[in-house]
């Protein structure tokens, strides 16, 4: 029984971890593509490394903010006051880094707009997550009733 508990605990961990991930991949990603908009834009076709690396840090430090601090808001059911205050406080913390890291040269009005984009991929993120949710309960009451049918007989 004790390496069953540990096991599922160990299993808890993992699955923590690996949504951290993934979402610490998706976040970088999304912004990496913001960034290279930006660059592309200004007649730019280099990317830094620095912020680049700036970024995946900063998004691996924030998804373990938000899934540790900030109850997983991006894959939360309905947002309520902790989810709302960590959307609040990671957006923050990225434009922060953005601005003091100088991804965007310190351009107020491309700041601002990451901002925007930030909120947004949030909100296509948490649809996402709720429409995962929908097909998985779907596929599982489907199991179930299958299951049902076929111990019935």
């Amino acid at each position: 029984m004790k390496n069953k508990k540990k096991l599922s605990l160990w299993e808890a961990y993992l699955t923590k971890e690996i949504g951290i991930e993934f979402k610490a991949c998706l976040y970088f990603f999304a912004f990496l593509f913001y960034y290279c908009v930006y660059k592309i834009v200004c007649g730019v076709y280099d990317a830094s490394i620095l912020h680049m690396t700036e970024m995946i840090f900063t998004c691996y430090i924030i998804c373990y903010l938000q899934v540790y601090l900030f109850r997983n808001f991006d894959e939360a059911d309905k947002l309520k006051g902790r989810e709302i205050a960590g959307l609040v406080v990671c957006t923050a913390l990225y434009i922060a880094v953005s601005y003091f890291g100088k991804w965007f040269d310190q351009n107020i009005a491309v700041t601002l707009g990451f901002m925007a984009y930030i909120l947004l991929v949030y909100f296509c993120v948490i649809l996402i997550y709720r429409t995962k949710r929908k097909i998985d309960d779907k596929n599982l009451n489907d199991d179930l009733k299958l299951f049902q049918a076929e111990h019935k007989k």
